[in-house]
């Protein structure tokens, strides 16, 4: 886990005198400068620490020369310096390149300098910066579950598995969602949670859940499904909701083992997987009531009609 590296990289006190530190995650370069303030004192962060955004235009009238000036300053107290640039190298211009090339080569050695790159590091700049400390800390699909359950320690909680995976179908990748409704979830009292408690938190409404949801689906109880949909949508978003109902028939799709029954799951995804696409390329109107409305009309097969498909 690259973040997990860097965290670790952090704790010696960035020994090395220039890190690379790419991510397509903002959240990441977040979490990365929180903790690089942390161990500089607080009466020493206007002296030893400067912190400079280049990545979008920010900054106005601060050159890249000057940025690299601050570097080179001697620090105060006798600390190190820490200088953190959030940039995009591959659309620096060639001769602030040829600045930060020329500095990297020979850098300040008070000062850690910290480039925050915005973005996936290409071959070119790979190559460019081959002898830096590079650490990426982009997060991959199999680490969020890990990354998570260590957060959530780090506030005093405990989160099942179960949980850890209905939180990421609901909420999706976005690290810093996560983050958040992992800091809801700390303050509700609890060491340990589960899934019903993510399901409270996340769809803040008590009076009903997905699982209601579900269950006036599986009722074809239309005018319950849509007063459901409307308290619920109030507080989560349709990707979130797609992504509760994805998770919720999973589970039950798993404690049924029929062939027939599996088959309806099999459409019920497939529609799922239809109003997800839809969601987030807009290529419908309403598509959330569209899929409640073809899930209503979904029909489970019967035990006896084994052999025919189930139909709309």
């Amino acid at each position: 886990m690259s973040l997990e590296a860097f965290l670790k990289e952090a704790d010696k006190g960035l020994p090395s005198s220039v890190y690379l530190l790419p991510a397509s995650d903002p959240f990441l370069h977040r979490e990365a400068v929180e903790k690089i303030k942390s161990f500089v004192p607080v009466a020493e962060r206007d002296f030893n620490l400067q912190i400079f955004d280049l990545s979008a235009g920010g900054e106005e009238g601060v050159t890249l020369g000057q940025i690299l000036d601050v570097a080179n300053t001697v620090s105060f107290f006798g600390g190190r310096r820490f200088t953190v640039l959030t940039t995009n190298l591959q659309k620096l211009n060639k001769k602030d390149l040829e600045r930060l090339m020329h500095y990297v080569s020979n850098p300040a050695p008070d000062t850690a300098f910290v480039m925050l790159h915005a973005g996936a590091l290409n071959r070119d700049s790979r190559e460019k910066f081959r002898t830096l400390k590079l650490i990426p800390l982009d997060l991959k699909g199999p680490e969020i579950p890990s990354w998570l359950k260590q957060r959530a320690r780090t506030k005093g909680i405990e989160i099942s598995d179960e949980a850890i995976d209905y939180l990421i179908e609901i909420i999706g990748p976005d690290l810093g969602l996560l983050s958040s409704e992992v800091e809801k979830l700390s303050l509700l009292g609890k060491k340990r949670i589960d899934t019903d408690d993510i399901s409270e938190i996340v769809t803040g409404e008590r009076l009903y859940s997905i699982f209601d949801l579900v269950n006036a689906l599986r009722m074809k109880d239309a005018e319950g499904v849509f007063r459901i949909y409307k308290t619920l949508r109030e507080t989560a978003d349709d990707y979130g909701l797609v992504g509760a109902l994805n998770w919720q028939y999973g589970r039950n799709l798993h404690a049924k083992a029929g062939t027939q029954e599996k088959e309806y799951f099999l459409r019920v995804f497939d529609l799922l997987h239809r109003a997800d696409v839809d969601i987030k390329s807009s290529g419908r109107n309403f598509p959330m009531e569209y899929l409640l409305v073809k899930l209503l009309r979904l029909k489970e097969v019967p035990t006896a009609a084994k052999g025919r498909s189930p139909s709309l």
